[in-house]
């Protein structure tokens, strides 16, 4: 029997395969584990997991790339009304626990149980506990009435899951927090594979050859890390 592959912390990089060699699907790997160190290192190369509970760890590296540029935020006139109109509040990093739950348990159309295994709550949780993992808090009074999280590094946001327990509270949480990243200079969210959710609000597929490139750009700034109650106030 072989070693278990080491886990590795957040100063730890894994040299992950070239983007060139994933499979028609854009998977680039499998295995491994969800330490902070390799998720860091696969996010730093466009790299996500995204596998079922149960199965083995598989890395993403797709072509195309589903991406939303804080500039081309798409506000239809209806969601411009509920802005106005809603008494949901939004809240950052107060209940990241919260959120990734609640994530793992949303119904997703076409899907038999969540790909947000105990395992990936882990690592996400490590992450967020170390400053590069972040929640928005969709509140109704004192219920949560959606989320979402993601990982931060440089000025790019990783977005991971999102979930609504009523109408317009994920895009509402989504549009507020969009607008916070832009204003703070993040020119790039990565929204990974397709939703027509989010391409209703200005995501758009681009190339993997141009992808690589503004990743590489955008990283090349500090990251915000820590928790961002404070730092990135809505």
């Amino acid at each position: 029997m072989g070693s278990p592959f080491p886990w590795l912390d957040e100063s730890d990089d894994f040299q992950f395969p070239l983007p060139e060699t994933t499979s028609e699907e854009g998977i680039i790997a499998m295995g491994g584990n969800l330490s902070p160190g390799m998720l860091l290192s696969a996010y730093r190369r466009g790299i996500f997991p995204w596998f079922s509970p149960g199965d083995p760890i598989l890395w993403w590296c797709p072509d195309p790339r589903f991406v939303l540029f804080p500039g081309e935020l798409h506000v239809s006139k209806s969601m411009r009304r509920f802005l106005k109109e809603t008494h949901l509040l939004v809240t950052l990093d107060t209940d990241f626990s919260g959120v990734i739950k609640g994530c793992s348990e949303a119904p997703r159309p076409a899907q038999d149980g969540t790909w947000i295994s105990k395992e990936m709550e882990k690592g996400y949780k490590e992450l967020h506990n170390l400053g590069f993992a972040h929640s928005v808090e969709i509140r109704d009074g004192n219920e949560l009435a959606g989320g979402l999280y993601g990982v931060s590094l440089g000025k790019c946001f990783f977005g991971e899951s999102m979930f609504a327990k009523k109408p317009n509270a994920s895009k509402f949480g989504f549009i507020l927090f969009i607008n916070a990243l832009k204003a703070r200079g993040f020119s790039l969210i990565d929204c990974q594979v397709y939703t027509p959710h989010l391409e209703t609000l200005g995501a758009r597929l681009i190339p993997r050859e141009e992808f690589l490139p503004l990743l590489e750009k955008n990283l090349s700034f500090p990251t915000l890390r820590g928790k961002w109650t404070e730092e990135i106030p809505l």
